[in-house]
């Protein structure tokens, strides 16, 4: 038996330990003058001013490339580390948790919600305007707009003040970090989000490459711009000088039939960008709650921008459909939701990809919103041989009568076609007990692709 042991076990400290730590014990200093000075208790300091924020250029922590990178003034950090307190050390904030005797409940300047399950004080815009301002009014003033959508922490989707209640003042919202935000400065990692209702999207992946993706030559010439401008737009936008002219962003509508190779395509499009590709659940979106699939919408769109990821709508005719005359409340609130979605892609200064295979359905008012429309085709014989070739290669137990360019000249399959039918031999031969694929496997497995298309061969 391995006894326990008799302290904790330190791991090795992480990416930002050091430099959080110099920040934690500035912001303690602060804190303590602001509580002293403000209840007039003998203090050192004339002011938190006295106080200087740690030197932190040239350390390499993601905390530090944060703070530099955003060039945060001693006021924005300390907003920045009040809010990150309660998630790295709730401890110091317990100071706020003292009674005013007078009303025998909490100082009403120091604001601060508690959790459902969380026991520490939870800090609001209140707690940073008084440990920022005291009761200085101006200085007060001065910090709103370190919370517009202006600011570094809205433009880059570190900092925000959480929803506000109607009527309620504005500092009463909760200092609310990103989870992108949090993760770099704990884990020093990258933050993913995960797939639900409040996050309908899932990142797309692939261990294919390009030269598994059979197009024309035409097809990956429209391809890739959509790279280059993935790669190049801030350049385009800046030094080329052409954000008067173009807006922000860049949208692809990809149709044809299913199995061409749509979605392969935008998840090698991010790859060759080196940006994570997300595709939305449309269906997960359109929520029978007014206002609800634009507040989930707004989540993914807006991390999408701070993070540069591009956007992939697979099945976009189900949202972006012909529109008919809005009869009821459904489907007044349904118009309600196109348009709202529309506006996203068309301020989102990223790529966005929506995929049909029913262009259509589209509603043609939709297309001028398009820089490219690009058809991926059913292929062609040549391009069928060089799929199944691809598919099959390094495949070592393949029978000898396997003719791939007789089953990609006779049967006009996509890609993704292709690829049920070499799944559906290979299973086929392990269920009789082979351990290899006859051209009868294959055979059979190409009607039952046919079938499901309403075809026969």
């Amino acid at each position: 038996m391995i006894p326990l042991p008799t302290e904790p076990q330190s791991s090795s400290p992480g990416p930002n330990t050091s430099a959080l730590e110099q920040e934690l014990a500035w912001f303690e200093r602060v804190l303590e003058t602001r509580i002293a000075l403000y209840f007039g208790h003998e203090c050192e300091a004339r002011g938190i001013a006295d106080h200087a924020p740690p030197d932190l250029s040239g350390d390499p922590s993601p905390f530090a490339e944060v703070v530099c990178g955003l060039e945060l003034d001693a006021r924005e950090r300390l907003v920045l580390v009040l809010a990150l307190a309660p998630h790295i050390r709730p401890q110091v904030l317990d100071t706020f948790f003292i009674q005013n005797k007078n009303i025998d409940r909490g100082f009403t300047e120091f604001g601060g919600v508690t959790g459902n399950r969380h026991g520490g004080f939870l800090p609001t815009g209140e707690t940073a305007a008084f440990l920022v301002a005291g009761d200085d009014l101006g200085a007060r003033l001065a910090l709103l707009p370190l919370f517009g959508e202006d600011h570094p922490f809205a433009r880059s989707g570190v900092l925000s003040l959480e929803g506000r209640e109607a009527g309620e003042p504005v500092w009463s919202r909760s200092l609310r970090l990103s989870e992108a935000f949090l993760h770099r400065v704990t884990s020093g990692g990258v933050h993913r989000p995960e797939y639900g209702a409040g996050f309908p999207a899932r990142r797309l992946t692939t261990p294919l490459t390009w030269e598994d993706l059979v197009l024309s030559s035409e097809v990956m010439e429209e391809i890739d711009h959509i790279v280059g401008w993935g790669r190049f737009g801030e350049e385009i936008m800046g030094p080329w000088g052409l954000s008067r002219v173009l807006k922000p962003g860049y949208r692809a509508l990809f149709h044809g039939p299913p199995g061409t190779g749509k979605t392969l395509t935008a998840s090698l499009i991010g790859e060759a960008c080196g940006v994570d590709v997300y595709r939305i659940d449309l269906s997960m979106m359109i929520s029978k709650y007014i206002g609800e699939t634009e507040k989930n919408l707004a989540g993914v769109f807006d991390q999408a921008e701070h993070r540069n990821w591009i956007l992939f709508f697979d099945e976009a005719d189900a949202l972006f459909g012909k529109r008919t005359q809005a009869s009821s409340s459904n489907d007044r609130h349904a118009n309600q939701e196109t348009a709202y979605l529309l506006q996203r892609i068309e301020d989102f200064p990223g790529v966005v990809i929506l995929a049909t295979n029913m262009k259509a359905n589209l509603d043609e008012a939709f297309f001028r919103r398009f820089q490219s429309a690009i058809y991926f085709p059913v292929p062609d014989a040549e391009q069928r041989r060089m799929i199944w070739a691809r598919a099959l290669h390094g495949v070592s137990r393949l029978a000898g009568d396997v003719d791939v360019a007789s089953m990609a000249e006779a049967h006009a399959l996509t890609g993704g076609s292709i690829v049920n039918v070499i799944r559906f031999g290979v299973i086929q031969a392990l269920l009789e007990g082979r351990q290899h694929v006859f051209m009868r496997d294959f055979e059979k497995g190409i009607r039952k692709e046919l079938l499901k298309e309403g075809k026969t061969g």
